[in-house]
C-alpha cells in the first residue's frame, strides 16, 4: 500500500504521532543542552563546572515534582490545550536561558524547562492509544518515546556542534525558536483529546502504587543518576584528561550519539519480551564505558560501548514500567523518577569533580550503575522464586 492508497484520516493520525514525537525530542534536547555545554556557561557566566552543573539538576527536580503533579491536577483538562502550552512554557524558557547575563536568571528558566519536561513526556507517553487504531498502538508508542530515547543521544552532540560556530547562547535560541515552530505543529495535527482520570498500577494497594513498580522507580534512580553523574561533565573530562579540543569533542559526541541510536532501536525490540536480562546488559555496557574512559584515556570504542548500553536504557526501562504500571499516572511516576535521576547524578557528580577530580566522576557512576544491575538481577531471581 502506498501513501496514497492510506485514508486521509489515517494519514492525519500519524501526523499527529510524528508531532508528538517531535515534541519529546524537544523537550528532552532542551533539557540536556548544558551537557555538551557546560564548560561555555560556566566561563560566561563566572560559576565553576559543578556549580555550572546546577543547570541540569534544576530542571530534573522540577520535572520530578511537575509530572505527577500535573498529571493529578489537569486530569480534566484537554490533552491538546495542556501539550501546546507547556511547549509555550518550553519555547519562553529556552529563549531567557539564551540570553540569561547571570546564573540566577539562568536557572529560573532550567526551572521553566523542568516545568514543560515533566508534563509534556507524562502526557505524551500513553497518547498512541488515543491517537491510532489497538493494532497499531505499540508502534505508535514506539514513535513517540523514540523521540526521547534519540533525543538523550544526539540532542547533546547537536547543540555542541552548533555552539562550536556561534557560540553557547545560539544553542537555546535554537530550540527556542524549534519549541514555537513545534506549537503550530501541534496545533495543527493533534485532535481534541479530553482529560482522563489516571488509571492506578495493577497490584497496587488502594493509595500507593504496587511494590513491582517501586522496585522499578529505584531501579530507574541508581541507573539514570549514575550515568548523569558522569555524563553531565564529559566534555569537561574530554577537554582537561584527554585534551580533546572543541572540534574533537563534538565529533566524539557525535559519534557516541550514533551509538546511542543503535543501543535504541537494538535493545527496544528485545526489551518488548523480555526487559530484565536487556537492561542487565544494557547497564554492563555502560559500566565498561564509564569505567575504563579514566583508565585509558579517550579510545573511541569506550564510548561507543557506552553509547549502545545508555542508548537503550530509556526505551527499556519505559517497556518496563508499562508492563508493571498502569496508565498516566504511572508513566508520570517513571518521568518523575527518570528526571530527579538526571538531577540528583547531575549534582552528585558536580560535588565529586569540585571536591575530587573529574576522572573520579567516571567511577562514581560506574558504582550506581553496578548498583542497578544487581537491585535488577536479584530482584528477577527472587521473582522467579516466588512464581
Amino acid at each position: 500500500m502506498t501513501m496514497t492508497d492510506v485514508p486521509p484520516a489515517t494519514r492525519a493520525r500519524w501526523a499527529a504521532v510524528s508531532a508528538v514525537a517531535a515534541g519529546t525530542f524537544t523537550i528532552v534536547t532542551s533539557e540536556m543542552l548544558p551537557v555538551g555545554l557546560l564548560t561555555s556557561i560556566s566561563s560566561s557566566l563566572g560559576v565553576s563546572d559543578g556549580t555550572a552543573g546546577l543547570t541540569m539538576t534544576a530542571p530534573g527536580l522540577v520535572a520530578a515534582v511537575s509530572a505527577p503533579v500535573l498529571a493529578l491536577a489537569t486530569r480534566g483538562l484537554d490533552r491538546r490545550i495542556t501539550l501546546l502550552g507547556l511547549m509555550a512554557v518550553l519555547a519562553v524558557a529556552d529563549l531567557v536561558g539564551a540570553f540569561a547575563p547571570n546564573l540566577p536568571v539562568m536557572l529560573a528558566a532550567r526551572v521553566l524547562t523542568g516545568v514543560s519536561i515533566g508534563g509534556f513526556w507524562a502526557f505524551a507517553a500513553g497518547l498512541g492509544a488515543r491517537l491510532v487504531p489497538e493494532r497499531s498502538v505499540g508502534r505508535a508508542t514506539s514513535i513517540i518515546l523514540g523521540g526521547v530515547s534519540v533525543a538523550s543521544v544526539l540532542g547533546v552532540p547537536a547543540a555542541t556542534l552548533v555552539s562550536s560556530f556561534l557560540g553557547w547562547r545560539s544553542a537555546f535560541a535554537a530550540m527556542g525558536v524549534v519549541a514555537l515552530i513545534l506549537m503550530a505543529v501541534l496545533y495543527a495535527t493533534l485532535p481534541p483529546l479530553p482529560g482522563q482520570a489516571p488509571a492506578r498500577a495493577p497490584g497496587a494497594r488502594r493509595g500507593g502504587v504496587s511494590w513491582r513498580l517501586t522496585t522499578l522507580l529505584a531501579i530507574t534512580v541508581l541507573v539514570v543518576s549514575g550515568h548523569f553523574a558522569a555524563y553531565t561533565y564529559l566534555r569537561p573530562f574530554l577537554e582537561q584528561v584527554s585534551h580533546a579540543g572543541p572540534a574533537l569533542v563534538g565529533a566524539v559526541l557525535l559519534l557516541y550519539g550514533a551509538a546511542g541510536v543503535a543501543g535504541n532501536f537494538a535493545a527496544g525490540a528485545r526489551a518488548a519480551r523480555n526487559p530484565r536480562p536487556v537492561l542487565i546488559t544494557l547497564v554492563a555496557l555502560m559500566t565498561l564505558g564509564m569505567a575504563a574512559l579514566p583508565t585509558i584515556g579517550l579510545p573511541l570504542a569506550v564510548l561507543v560501548v557506552w553509547g549502545l548500553g545508555y542508548g537503550g536504557v530509556g526505551v527499556t526501562l519505559q517497556l518496563w514500567i508499562m508492563r508493571e504500571g498502569g496508565g498516566e499516572f504511572g508513566t508520570a511516576l517513571f518521568v518523575s523518577a527518570f528526571n530527579v535521576s538526571i538531577a540528583l547524578g547531575a549534582l552528585a557528580g558536580g560535588r565529586v569533580v569540585d571536591g575530587f577530580s573529574i576522572s573520579a566522576v567516571m567511577w562514581l557512576g560506574a558504582g550506581l550503575a553496578v548498583l542497578s544491575a544487581a537491585v535488577a538481577g536479584i530482584w528477577g531471581r527472587s521473582r522467579t522464586s516466588g512464581s
